[in-house]
């Protein structure tokens, strides 16, 4: 997230909204606030001031007396000029009680139900805090854990020893680039196939890269026979938006998620690409014959299109039902739940705004898009999330977990068994950027970390 202090907002607001209007000579019936900001801002920075006001830090002060100081007195340093000749007092004052009011919104971290669960009941154990980047975890058979390090190593976590398996594919490592999930073959004890998802090199133009899904068989501490099931068209110069997450289905079929690689305007809404989109494939990277744009393009593995950065995927195994999330704009994070042929909308419609400030579009539905389950005001960062059906936890049961990078804890969102959605509650609150979250085959609940990068377990209390 941008940070962005006060003064340098509203100097680009007065400035582009305002201008050197004349003087108004009379406010005895000063307008509402909401209009001001819908009439002077809102063509420049959006309806959604809860996004137009999600920041941490307020250089010039955050308080009603600083606020109004600034709209009324600019700043000749950064050329914002004075409005207290265009503004009355009270029209000044209102605007910032209006903006001050989203910002506690905010602060408040609420959109519809959102509370702090104790969770007294648990304690987080520590298993290693040698991987700089958990990306992607998942567990043997045997119980020992396969991770991921975004920098391009996978290791082998069990009894407290950390080892590093061999023959990962070269991975393009700038930027959000990298090294990301890994998901074991449904018939892992026959076969010992795993699957990696990272960030690939172009073979001849090293500026560009792409996201891949490697497909290898583990024998012992070595990936052999390795090869690419999956390469997403067209490779991209820009060094983020991803996704990647991978999902195994009841019937076998491999999901993939992909980001837009953010070419917002040009990838996600055309199907004649793989960026901004779910892919469904058969364990071996062919296309399935059911798949919805299967004769339309050349990119069959299409199963969903109109994505920003899907960095979540999960799945309810009981229900059939495959849900993701995708890292929005500022106040754009969503939850989805994922159906074939359908477009969600990026970005076309979105609950968020630009990192700037500024709105890219004044859309939040249209025929033809499908809505998110949820969306998150402030963003949280979303990425990582777990369908929980373990009975160590018997209160999470079929409720979704999901990661915050941004204020590092773990959200857990009330689910019900039509896909709808509740509310929120954070968990964990401290705990670190949240990178990754699995539900082991021990049952236990895996939270990957970075920044410091840490691997920790969710274990009840006795």
């Amino acid at each position: 997230m941008r940070q962005f202090s006060i003064l340098i907002i509203f100097s680009i607001v007065m400035v582009a909204c305002f201008g050197q209007s004349k003087k108004q000579n009379a406010h005895s019936n000063e307008r509402p606030p909401a209009q001001l900001y819908a009439e002077f801002c809102a063509s420049c920075h959006g309806q959604k001031v809860e996004a137009f006001v999600d920041r941490r830090n307020w250089e010039y002060g955050d308080d009603k007396a600083s606020i109004v100081k600034v709209i009324a007195f600019g700043a000749d340093t950064i050329g914002m000029p004075a409005y207290q000749d265009q503004l009355t007092q009270a029209e000044t004052e209102s605007l910032a009680d209006f903006i001050l009011n989203a910002k506690d919104y905010v602060d408040g971290h609420s959109q519809e139900t959102v509370s702090q669960l104790d969770t007294s009941a648990y304690k987080q154990e520590l298993v290693t805090d040698v991987i700089n980047s958990v990306w992607g975890i998942d567990q043997l058979p045997d119980s020992t854990l396969l991770c991921t390090d975004k920098e391009g190593k996978l290791w082998q976590v069990k009894d407290g020893l950390t080892i590093e398996i061999t023959g990962v594919p070269d991975v393009y490592y700038k930027g959000q680039a990298g090294l990301m999930d890994v998901c074991l073959h449904p018939q892992f004890k026959e076969n010992k196939i795993i699957y990696l998802s990272y960030s690939k090199p172009h073979i001849s133009d090293q500026d560009k890269s792409t996201t891949a899904v490697y497909r290898a068989r583990l024998e012992n501490n070595t990936l052999v026979d390795g090869k690419d099931i999956f390469v997403a068209s067209p490779y991209h110069h820009k060094q983020y938006h991803y996704g990647c997450r991978l999902q195994f289905d009841n019937s076998g079929y491999l999901f993939i998620s992909v980001g837009e690689r953010g070419n917002r305007d040009v990838f996600p809404q055309d199907i004649t690409n793989s960026n901004g989109k779910v892919h469904r494939v058969k364990d071996d990277g062919s296309i399935p014959d059911d798949n919805p744009f299967v004769g339309q393009t050349d990119i069959g593995s299409i199963w969903s299109y109109g994505h920003r950065n899907p960095q979540g995927l999960c799945y309810d195994s009981k229900q059939d039902i495959l849900y993701e999330h995708e890292h929005g704009p500022r106040g754009g994070d969503e939850l989805n739940l994922i159906k074939p042929s359908v477009n969600y909308g990026w970005p076309v419609i979105s609950y968020g705004i630009n990192y700037s400030g500024t709105t890219f579009t004044d859309l939040t539905s249209k025929e033809g898009m499908e809505q998110p389950l949820r969306y998150w005001v402030p963003s949280i960062a979303p990425c990582g999330m777990e369908f929980i059906t373990s009975d160590k936890y018997p209160e999470w049961q079929g409720d979704i977990l999901t990661g915050s990078l941004k204020y590092d804890y773990v959200a857990r969102t009330d689910m019900f068994d039509d896909g709808s959605v509740g509310g929120d509650e954070r968990l964990f609150q401290g705990i670190g950027r949240v990178r990754s979250i699995h539900q082991g085959i021990d049952g236990y609940i895996y939270v990957g970390l970075e920044e410091p990068g840490k691997l920790v377990r969710i274990v009840p209390k006795q």
